[in-house]
């Protein structure tokens, strides 16, 4: 990583190729480079810190865990997970995912606020606790679940009609402009990795190449429904 917003952190644990840094989230979120990180696992606060009590180790306890966990309503909460996810959407890549565990305490306003920030949820995962603790009130079902959400940003389907602006024909225009969405866009069908490369130009057939797995494609357009034959297709004899 780089030291033009790491050189400050603290850092609080090492192994190998693993680093934990220790800071406010929401300082060095807005520090970081936009469309930086692959992916991001957040466990954002639950706000149980409600001066009840618990189980842990077969004892009663408080479940306080500071004022980082203490949320005072709905709307001051429900605008925490906004402000996060916002910071958070500003440095994933545009094919980056975001996953988030919760309990029911939080989970359903950053579901909500994932699609107010312009995400596109993907799957929602119940995680099951194998050994939770016992509901002391015995006026409730055991929480033994957590939910895990999995998002994405939701993909950019406008076109940088500046691309074109030197060329005269219709078809040219929309190669060129699709081209570049493509690439910036688009992941590998077959490994899922997300560099695309763009081959270089007046090469046979194929016009896009996965930089991971070496698999080429081409890039077809036409005016009608593509059926089931597609007109000068990538066939072996055209390469060779």
């Amino acid at each position: 990583m780089e030291k033009n917003f790491l050189g400050d952190f603290l850092k609080f644990y090492s192994e190998k190729n693993i680093i934990l840094y220790l800071d406010d989230t929401f300082e060095r979120l807005e520090k970081m480079p936009d469309e930086y990180v692959d992916m991001i696992f957040a466990d954002p606060p639950y706000f149980l810190s409600n001066d009840g009590i618990s189980c842990s180790g077969g004892k009663k306890v408080s479940v306080n865990k500071g004022e980082w966990d203490r949320g005072t309503n709905f709307y001051e909460k429900h605008e925490f997970n906004r402000n996060w996810l916002r910071l958070a959407k500003k440095i994933l890549k545009p094919n980056g995912t975001i996953w988030i565990s919760g309990t029911l305490h939080n989970i359903f306003s950053v579901g909500v606020a994932l699609e107010q920030e312009g995400y596109k949820i993907l799957n929602n995962i119940t995680w099951q606790k194998t050994n939770p603790p016992p509901n002391l009130s015995c006026r409730y079902f055991t929480h033994s679940t957590e939910t895990i959400l999995w998002a994405r940003k939701i993909m950019n389907l406008k076109f940088d009609e500046t691309l074109a602006e030197n060329y005269k024909s219709i078809s040219q225009k929309i190669r060129v402009m699709s081209e570049f969405w493509l690439i910036e866009n688009l992941f590998c069908p077959c490994c899922g990795n997300l560099n695309i490369e763009k081959i270089k130009n007046n090469s046979p057939v194929a016009d896009i190449f996965c930089g991971n797995c070496k698999e080429i494609f081409e890039l077809k357009s036409k005016k009608n429904n593509i059926g089931s034959k597609i007109v000068d297709g990538a066939y072996h004899t055209m390469i060779e």
